[in-house]
């Protein structure tokens, strides 16, 4: 059920990318509006992480696990039947988030409390062959979907495989035990921390009122700055007929949201650290950060969050509006990096129980490096399968190979009945970074596009003023997927054409040289990872081999 679990999840990420180009046009609206979408799921996951593994630790695996895989498919259902973005962004965003927030720590715990050594790495590595296949393979079935049925199936496929998913969670899951059937101790098969109503503490209500408060407003001033002014104000924030922030204002609305996150994130920590000295059962543990491997690795962990969704983020968009390819062409030729994926995740796994988890994630992180900076070097208006087809292969060889093996390396030094709590922080630090990297790419693609497609659409004699006039409102108000006025002529549409094109390779270069920066700056940090190997636990190795293949069933 753990890989189960996690394939329904991780599909769901990239499965909406390659649709982008089609829901802007059906529901008229723009990059920077629709990505909220993608922003929104994952500020909720992040958000919501820590508290779903906390509610599994409560009351039960199996419990939360199909209370999340409910409101997974009601997200999916109301995203399905969407007539705009706003029903669109309630059904994935709000409601879907917080199924997969619920579900993923559930998955996670499974393997962590019931593998050790050598077993536990393989164990990461089979989830994170399931997550990461799952996740480069969602643009394939986006595709198909899109082409041959409609954009809206992406989201029926999670109402129709729920189901199945709860059903198998009822059969496999462990259910709670309480903890005078266990002798006074959970045991292997149940949830991490069954203890009793008089040691259970209650959950962090004003700890998760500020993390959440906080990153959403820090993601919304990555990814509105451009639109709304860094520091000045620059544009009217409203919502309807209600004028939220007007231009009148001293300081811009995105400079406003970022001063406020950083005071709450700060009041976060504070509140949080008073909670641990208490021992009043705190969101997030900070003197976890005082190992090396869990502070270095988690730093890893949101830097290559941050750069590693630049491909599959920009590459649909790239190859849709850009070489004019459909959405199943598309999802077509990014699947060898799925293939890749699958293969970097068991060979990261062989060689993790050969070299150590710490020189396979540096391995992986510089083969995914060479591959963005592979890709970004090729880039052109007429971009080949073949010349894209080595970059796909090492990023999702390189990528499959550090990530697998990560998390075994941030656990490493953390107490056993603590792993859970670490767990948690984990995935919310990659999933802050998905969020913040999808700002920060979509920004960087938008605002580097505007302003290559305003200096050519200035620098053009051969278009009227007219067509320049009309070429220069449409980067304004709809960025990348800025089409050809109506009122021009044959030869000024080709022009302009051309223009876009140039302009969106420009934009895409960049996002893409950006993501393999962080990469790099991940590699960085990797040399200050201690080394670590996977310690045997002989006691664990007894344990049956049908419970153990239950749980990845």
């Amino acid at each position: 059920m753990a890989c189960a679990g996690v394939a329904i999840v991780a599909l769901d990420t990239t499965i909406l990318n390659v649709s982008i180009p089609t829901i802007i046009r059906d529901f008229h609206t723009s990059l920077p509006s629709l990505q909220w979408v993608i922003t929104g799921y994952s500020l909720t996951f992040a958000a919501l992480l820590i508290i779903g593994g906390r509610l599994g630790d409560m009351f039960g695996l199996r419990r939360i696990f199909i209370v999340g895989a409910s409101l997974f498919g009601l997200g999916s259902l109301i995203a399905g039947l969407s007539q705009n973005v706003a029903q669109l962004v309630l059904g994935e965003a709000v409601i879907e988030g917080i199924g997969a927030s619920l579900m993923l720590p559930c998955t996670l715990a499974t393997i962590t409390t019931t593998f050790e050594g050598d077993d536990r790495v393989k164990a990461f590595g089979l989830w994170g062959a399931v997550s990461g296949a799952s996740a480069a393979l969602g643009p394939v079935v986006g595709g198909l979907l899109t082409s041959n049925a409609s954009w809206r199936w992406s989201f029926g496929l999670n109402v129709i495989v729920v189901p199945f998913a709860i059903v198998g969670a009822m059969r496999f899951m462990e259910p709670p035990v309480p903890r005078a059937a266990a002798g006074g101790r959970s045991f292997s098969g149940s949830s991490p921390s069954m203890v009793s109503a008089k040691t259970r503490h209650p959950l962090d209500l004003r700890g998760a009122a500020m993390i959440g408060t906080g990153m959403f407003l820090l993601v919304f001033a990555l990814s509105e700055g451009a639109t709304y002014g860094w520091l000045v104000p620059v544009r009217n924030l409203s919502i309807g007929h209600v004028l939220l922030w007007p231009t009148s204002m001293p300081l811009s609305v995105a400079a406003a949201a970022a001063a406020i996150s950083v005071g709450t994130l700060a009041c976060f920590v504070v509140h949080e650290m008073s909670m641990e000295n208490r021992a009043a059962g705190p969101l997030v543990e900070f003197s976890q950060f005082m190992r090396p491997a869990f502070r270095v690795g988690l730093g890893m962990m949101l830097a290559i969050s941050i750069g590693q969704l630049a491909v599959s983020f920009i590459l649909p968009i790239l190859l849709q509006d850009g070489r004019h390819l459909s959405p199943q062409i598309n999802g077509l030729w990014q699947l060898p990096s799925g293939v890749s994926v699958i293969i970097g995740s068991q060979l990261g796994s062989r060689l993790a129980i050969r070299l150590g988890p710490v020189a396979v994630v540096r391995l992986g992180l510089a083969g995914g490096s060479i591959g963005f900076v592979y890709i970004a070097w090729v880039l052109n208006d007429e971009l080949s399968f073949l010349q894209l087809l080595p970059g796909l292969i090492l990023c999702g060889l390189g990528l499959a190979c550090c990530l697998t093996q990560l998390t075994n390396v941030i656990l490493a030094e953390v107490d056993r009945e603590k792993s859970g709590a670490a767990s948690g922080i984990s995935n919310t630090s990659k999933q802050i970074g998905q969020a913040i990297g999808i700002a920060l790419i979509s920004a960087l693609l938008t605002s580097r596009f505007a302003a290559a497609a305003t200096s050519a659409i200035h620098a053009d004699d051969g278009l009227s003023v007219q067509a320049q006039s009309e070429a220069l409102q449409a980067v304004r108000t709809v960025g990348v997927a800025s089409g050809v006025p109506p009122d021009v002529t044959s030869r000024e549409a080709t022009r302009l054409g051309r223009l876009y094109v140039d302009a969106l390779v420009s934009g895409s270069r960049a996002a893409l040289l950006f993501g393999g920066a962080v990469l790099i700056i991940g590699l960085l940090i990797s040399a200050r990872l201690p080394t670590v190997r996977p310690t045997p636990d002989r006691s664990r190795r007894r344990r049956s081999a049908q419970l153990r293949a239950d749980h990845l069933a």
